[in-house]
């Protein structure tokens, strides 16, 4: 024991079953390091890590009517959630998020016709042919473009109400928000729900992931940060806490007020 693995857990990779991505599969990954084009950090304490190589996923499930079966559980370093590698039976090979209780061997189908794509985890379908009560993941917000909510490791919306044209979705925030009807989404929660549960322990492996240092705004000087300065242990010395540009930050809204999908949020998130 160390103190920096006395408090440590890692994450279970029991259900890994391939250690190498499959090579036509992945890109290379440039890593901006929080930097804009001009080299100016943009996004602070980002930086260093370990190398990666991306795994592509398909977010959109457009091959429809093609059954694959599901040859690996991969890990990805990309994102926390694992990933299942599919076999079409028309050769293709393709990486999908994978849903809690998928196994190798498993088929996965996707398409809107619920005769050909029965409700089983991993199977796609469009929002309007899912029952209500349904979980769900990785939903489109645009038909055709991909999904791009609930895509986290155990995260899973609900299927709560179908009205018209818009399907009435539970978030895993707690937002009640509406979806097209025509949006795919795919059936069942997104695995590894561990992976809120892990501590990393050491600063060390928080630079393993690209994550550089955070200093309180307390610790500086004036000219460093609004919140700097004084003799010992000073208060902020304003109304509320501030960013190092002087607006107000932990717990100030930052969505735009005349956002147009505001009209289909049913209830906000807490």
């Amino acid at each position: 024991m160390t103190p920096g693995t006395r408090e440590a857990t890692v994450s279970d990779f029991t259900e890994v079953t391939k250690s190498k991505p499959e090579k036509s599969l992945t890109q290379s990954k440039h890593r901006k390091k929080g930097r804009n084009n001009r080299g100016v950090i943009t996004s602070r304490r980002r930086g260093g890590g370990h190398k990666r190589r991306y795994r592509t996923i398909d977010f959109r499930r457009d091959k429809h009517n093609v059954p694959a079966k599901v040859a690996a559980i991969e890990y990805d370093p990309n994102r926390n959630a694992r990933i299942a590698l599919l076999y079409y039976e028309d050769g293709e090979k393709r990486y999908i998020l994978h849903p809690v209780g998928l196994k190798v061997g498993d088929t996965v189908i996707a398409g809107a016709d619920p005769t050909l794509v029965p409700f089983e985890t991993g199977n796609a379908l469009p929002l309007s042919k899912i029952p209500l009560g349904t979980e769900v993941h990785n939903i489109e917000l645009t038909a055709g473009r991909g999904g791009q909510m609930v895509r986290a490791a155990g995260s899973a919306a609900q299927v709560v109400a179908k009205e018209g044209n818009y399907v009435t979705l539970k978030l895993p925030s707690k937002e009640v928000r509406m979806v097209r009807c025509e949006c795919y989404a795919t059936i069942g929660r997104v695995g590894n729900t561990d992976a809120r549960n892990v501590s990393l322990g050491k600063a060390g492996r928080s630079r393993q992931l690209g994550r550089r240092p955070q200093v309180r705004g307390s610790a500086m000087n004036p000219v460093d940060h609004p919140h700097g300065g004084g003799e010992g242990r000073a208060p902020i010395g304003r109304s509320g806490p501030v960013t190092p540009w002087g607006k107000p930050t932990l717990g100030a809204k930052t969505r735009k007020r005349k956002k147009r999908s505001s009209a289909l949020i049913v209830r906000r998130r807490n």
